[in-house]
């Protein structure tokens, strides 16, 4: 029996999201919106691809959540999108409404699922997902860093005309403009970006990384990424449901990793079939640690604005 993934919310990202998943053929997706007909639609022209593509799963629509029962994972991408000249802050109260009222929906029908969180702001929204869900910490992920990594990568392999393949970088702490992308444990075919690239560069490629979706913003003028932010969703459920162990950078709940207490924050985990099976703790630089700390500190602001 193949897995069920439902990913609420039918904009781009979460279209974008369940179409991957059904070209993968990694799992049966039931995408699930309020506005009626826009799932529904959208998910019969994505099993119309199918033959095509060659997948055999079964994608749907629906705007109800009894179809999703039964699912492994719930991804969540349901909220309003930041618009340009919009912060993240701006999205808080909002997105905290909606995303307290679908998760409490989505583990109605299916509590044993592994929810991954992509809504914003996103640290805080993982932390509202955990409270609303009431499951246990390792059962609620949040998706920032294989994203902002991915940017990172993505800039890092065009600066030095090189594949992407043979690029790693890591990006902890909150997903925003505090965000740490760390040059020091990102490499290019295993050797160390310090020792590879100049400071000015990888300065520059550190800013880039930090305001990247603000950048993208820009240009759409009234939308936000999906393409990048799907496939890294894509990614974190393919080691979820193949239980893969795969250490990738995620939000999740910290008590006392890295000093943080009682925080969802950006860090290396290992992701398999029961969620967050460990954090990966790095050696940190007093400078690194220090931005860390900042990240962790403008989170919290969120999480205390609206009680979670």
């Amino acid at each position: 029996m193949r897995p069920k993934v439902t990913v609420v919310g039918a904009g781009n990202v979460g279209a974008t999201t369940a179409q991957r998943l059904a070209d993968a053929e990694l799992c049966d997706v039931v995408l699930i919106d309020i506005i009626d007909g826009i799932p529904q639609g959208k998910g019969l022209d994505m099993l119309e691809a199918c033959p095509v593509t060659g997948s055999d799963v079964q994608v749907s629509g629906t705007c109800d959540y009894a179809d999703t029962a039964g699912s492994d994972v719930v991804v969540i991408t349901a909220g309003l999108p930041r618009k340009a000249g919009m912060s993240r802050d701006d999205l808080l109260r909002k997105n905290y409404q909606i995303v307290s009222s679908v998760t409490r929906q989505a583990m109605e029908h299916s509590p044993d699922a592994i929810l991954v969180v992509v809504s914003n702001p996103l640290d805080a929204m993982v932390q509202t997902a955990l409270r609303a869900s009431g499951l246990p910490k390792a059962r609620v992920v949040g998706m920032a860093g294989v994203l902002d990594s991915a940017r990172m990568r993505a800039f890092i392999a065009a600066e030095v005309n090189v594949s992407v393949d043979n690029v790693h970088a890591f990006v902890l702490g909150g997903h925003g403009d505090d965000m740490v992308p760390l040059p020091r444990y990102s490499t290019v075919a295993g050797i160390p970006l310090p020792d590879f690239m100049s400071e000015e560069a990888i300065a520059r490629i550190v800013e880039r990384t930090r305001k990247g979706g603000g950048e993208i913003v820009a240009y759409l003028k009234t939308g936000s990424a999906y393409y990048a932010p799907s496939a890294a969703i894509v990614e974190m459920v393919d080691a979820i449901l193949k239980d893969k162990k795969k250490i990738l950078p995620c939000t999740a709940y910290l008590e006392g990793e890295y000093g943080v207490d009682g925080l969802s924050l950006g860090v290396p985990v290992k992701l398999g079939r029961s969620g967050v099976e460990e954090v990966i703790e790095i050696k940190l630089t007093p400078d690194e640690q220090a931005a860390l700390d900042r990240s962790a500190a403008a989170v919290r602001e969120l999480t205390e604005k609206i009680g979670v």
